[in-house]
């Protein structure tokens, strides 16, 4: 099942509207990079954590 981060999901001051969906560990290492180098986070361990528990079910498009 692909996995979906969503910004707007996480506290921000930014408003900031990215989301990043697909293979779990692949969302979440993209998602702590995200964190880090646009919202100014350390990507730690406890981040990447943090961002998983967030991740929510790709919804699939109805027909397909």
């Amino acid at each position: 099942m692909r996995k979906v981060a969503d910004c707007r999901d996480m506290p921000s001051e930014s408003n900031c509207t990215l989301a990043i969906s697909g293979e779990e560990d692949e969302v979440v290492r993209a998602a702590a990079e995200h964190a880090a180098s646009v919202h100014g986070h350390d990507d730690t361990p406890e981040l990447r954590e943090e961002i998983r528990t967030h991740l929510k079910n790709e919804r699939t498009p109805v027909g397909s």
